[in-house]
């Protein structure tokens, strides 16, 4: 293939930095932001073929600026998350719910404004959301209103900005930097318990995910979609 311009905001760890990893490898020049000096000092060691800026996404100049360095894009990728906004419902905190969306929701569609002027006509938007948007698990409420505004605009905004195309991917349970939060032993027996009910039967790594955003964001018959990639917890109920 040609080479291609790919930029991955949220790239420094998890399922946007093995993103870019594969999008590199099948060609692309590769663009990785991310706020922490420490993670993207860890990526030019790691990943010296990977182009590292730093910018918050929810700041529109920063990004901007970034883009400006880049120049034209071809496929964009928006994989800025948050660990904020869940919890039951009754003790809630409102405003780590607001984070949240400034974090994830705010920060996304930033990085998206930003980007349009750049994007070529045949180029893409991919969205990295959660299966919280579409399941009904108790304690998530917070995190499903975030992720479900976000996979709202996808079939308008395929309209909208066509002949770009426009996708979202929609992760389940994934071993990647997000549950650190959570103490190892009960991370552990979290996932064990989870993975025995879900249909595949295993608890999915950040390539598994990286894999679908790469196909969503290259495939250029792919548009207006939200894809799944969530080892079938949609189609259950966790107990």
């Amino acid at each position: 293939m040609s080479e291609r311009t790919a930029l991955v905001v949220g790239g420094t760890s998890g399922i946007g930095l093995a993103t870019a990893r594969r999008l590199h490898a099948q060609g692309a020049a590769v663009h990785v932001v991310g706020r922490s000096k420490e993670r993207l000092e860890a990526l030019a060691v790691s990943d010296p073929e990977l182009v590292g800026h730093r910018a918050d996404g929810g700041d529109r100049e920063q990004i901007a600026e970034v883009l400006r360095t880049v120049g034209t894009l071809d496929w964009l990728v928006v994989a800025l998350s948050g660990a904020e906004g869940a919890g039951p419902f009754a003790e809630l905190d409102l405003v780590a719910l607001r984070g949240a969306f400034e974090a994830k929701f705010w920060g996304q569609l930033t990085t998206v404004q930003a980007a349009l002027p750049h994007l070529t006509e045949d180029g893409s938007i991919t969205l990295v959301t959660a299966i919280s948007a579409r399941t009904a698990l108790p304690g998530t409420a917070g995190l499903a209103a975030v992720n479900g505004a976000l996979e709202s605009m996808i079939r308008p905004l395929a309209v909208e900005l066509a002949p770009r195309r426009v996708n979202a991917v929609s992760p389940g349970l994934v071993a990647t930097p997000w549950w650190d939060g959570l103490p190892q032993e009960a991370r552990e027996a979290y996932f064990a318990h989870a993975a025995a009910q879900l249909p595949v039967r295993r608890i999915a790594d950040a390539e598994d995910v990286a894999e679908t955003v790469a196909l969503a964001a290259t495939n250029r018959n792919l548009t207006g979609t939200v894809l799944e990639s969530d080892g079938g917890l949609h189609l259950i109920t966790l107990n």
